[in-house]
């Protein structure tokens, strides 16, 4: 399994049409092939930075997310709304603490 952590700051002016867009995307991204969890997070002390948290089944599985004309549409009307470039992690669960 592999982790997907993404930071994205964005305009203040533009949060509302941000929440907006991954309200109606979640779900697709959700049901994509390979996707397992797909969770969004807002910073408490800066309410223009986010963070969206998925686990993927395998890394083709994000790659294919990533190549896909519905990522290219999504992303194309995202990235207007940013105040600084995204940064994004690809990383492993080490261990769990219950």
């Amino acid at each position: 399994m592999l982790i997907r952590i993404v930071k994205l700051t964005l305009k203040k002016e533009n949060i509302a049409s941000f929440e907006q867009i991954f309200e109606e995307t979640k779900n697709f991204i959700r049901n994509f092939e390979g996707c397992l969890h797909l969770e969004l997070y807002q910073d408490r002390e800066h309410s223009n930075i986010f963070f969206t948290y998925s686990h993927w089944e395998k890394e083709e599985n994000l790659d294919a997310y990533r190549k896909s004309e519905f990522f290219r549409n999504v992303w194309g009307k995202t990235k207007l709304l940013f105040d600084d470039k995204p940064e994004a992690w690809s990383v492993n669960r080490i261990k769990s603490v219950e």
